[in-house]
């Protein structure tokens, strides 16, 4: 129990230096589920009771817990946030509304928008 209590020390102390501009900590189950907590919202302590871990409102049992990770978007969504996009790639970008019609860049209202580049697709929101 020491060794675990250790081990998960250690990689919140390393996943933290790393964390960088990523705004979600993201926890997956051994059967794929997904759960992200914002990083804003993380509280100082993390808690671990026996064989679960609770962070910010999510619980997980150990046992259960596959990986965790930092990411740019709530993985539970796959809503981008204030994610980074270097200049050659939002210039080559297209958008997307909801209902799959191509919307101009310059015409960007507020609302959730799918983005095309060369690289990826992702889902943005325009506040």
């Amino acid at each position: 129990m020491k060794r675990i209590i250790l081990f998960l020390t250690m990689l919140v102390g390393t996943l933290t230096a790393q964390a960088g501009d990523y705004t979600y900590l993201t926890f997956e189950t051994a059967d794929g589920a997904k759960a992200s907590v914002d990083v804003s919202s993380l509280p100082v302590t993390i808690n671990l009771d026996n064989s679960t871990l609770t962070i910010g409102n999510q619980t997980f049992a150990l046992a259960d817990l596959s990986k965790m990770y930092f990411s740019p978007t709530d993985e539970t969504t796959g809503i981008s946030e204030g994610l980074r996009v270097n200049s050659e790639e939002a210039d080559t970008a297209t958008f997307y509304d909801l209902h799959g019609k191509k919307v101009d860049k310059s015409q960007l209202s507020k609302g959730v928008y799918i983005v095309k580049t060369k690289q990826r697709t992702y889902k943005m929101v325009v506040k």
